[in-house]
């Protein structure tokens, strides 16, 4: 008897409470957003495409970013272009491979942060084998005019401190 008063008692709490909350949808119409401009770099990526890469980097002198190989960092948006420059410019082999994998994003009204592993393979020629890249990049963007775009970044690999050298394609 006591079951069954326990039971009626919880089903009419349950109607005097209402419907549920529509749930949250998967990904918010920013985080989406976010999606397709990290989907645009990797294409811009695999085809050498400086200009298709540098239109998700914020324009100015205030993008800053800490890159995996030398100079340390690059300061505005015209010295990180010369960097992508510089870098496809030396990739005389075959199209690049990318992928990205991990990515989270967090959107907070008009800034965001995101974090991602990212795969990048070289050919040094067509004939050559291939060289593979892992690296982890954590970026912060924001939403400008309508439009999200990153407007600082640093690309890492990890470093085992026994030996001093870098883990290029780094697995947890």
């Amino acid at each position: 008897m006591k079951k069954s008063i326990c039971c009626i008692a919880l089903a009419f709490a349950v109607v005097l409470a209402g419907p549920l909350p529509p749930r949250a949808s998967a990904a918010s119409g920013d985080e989406v957003q976010i999606d397709a401009l990290y989907q645009k770099f990797a294409a811009a990526f695999r085809r050498k495409d400086v200009d298709g890469i540098m239109a998700l980097y914020l324009p100015g002198k205030t993008l800053f970013v800490f890159d995996v190989s030398p100079p340390r960092e690059h300061v505005g948006w015209n010295d990180y272009r010369d960097d992508w420059r510089q870098l496809f410019a030396s990739m005389k082999g075959a199209e690049p491979g990318f992928t990205i994998s991990e990515l989270s994003v967090v959107v907070d009204g008009d800034v965001a942060y995101t974090h991602s592993i990212q795969h990048v393979t070289i050919a040094a020629s067509k004939s050559a084998p291939a060289s593979k890249l892992v690296v982890r990049v954590t970026d912060v963007l924001r939403k400008i005019a309508g439009k999200w775009l990153v407007v600082q970044e640093h690309v890492s690999v990890p470093v085992d401190l026994n030996t001093g050298r870098a883990d290029l394609t780094s697995r947890p």
